[in-house]
């Protein structure tokens, strides 16, 4: 499935006229393998060693061409960093308020909320973004040790 991924998002890329170079087919290639929703500076030290002359400017500048042809959303829920998803299908979050931990759920029946909103406010409704808090199960088995 991750190859199916990556081949659709290079095809975008290129349909776009955005050249397919080697840093930027390995920052997509982590993108869609990663599931840490990662930051600029997790990429960035992931791939230094097999890129040790790219820099964190040339990580954003890629996650930004990425999120402006839509195969990556930006992120910026809990600390000031800003993590990006690869998974740009509609969906939430939930923050573990202690490591920053970012794990996707699914939940179908929000999008009667957009509906009620609108017919309630009269807004034309194009969004809406759900984030819930809380502790991870890695922290809150470290937290009943101590």
């Amino acid at each position: 499935m991750t190859e199916v991924h990556l081949r659709d998002a290079l095809d975008t890329l290129k349909s776009t006229g955005v050249r397919i170079t080697p840093q930027r087919h390995a920052i997509l290639e982590f993108l869609i393998q990663s599931s840490i929703h990662p930051t600029a500076v997790d990429i960035y030290k992931a791939l230094e060693d097999k890129f040790p002359n790219m820099s964190v400017a040339t990580v954003y500048n890629n996650l930004r061409v990425f999120r402006e042809t839509g195969l990556v959303k930006e992120l910026t829920y809990g600390d000031s960093s800003s993590r990006f998803d690869f998974v740009t299908n509609d969906h939430y979050h939930i923050i573990c308020n202690s490591c920053s931990k970012i794990v996707d759920f699914h939940y179908p029946g929000l999008d009667e909320v957009e509906h009620l909103a609108s017919h309630v406010t009269g807004f034309e409704v194009n969004a809406h973004r759900m984030e819930i808090y809380g502790i991870c199960p890695t922290c809150k088995g470290q937290s009943i040790k101590v």
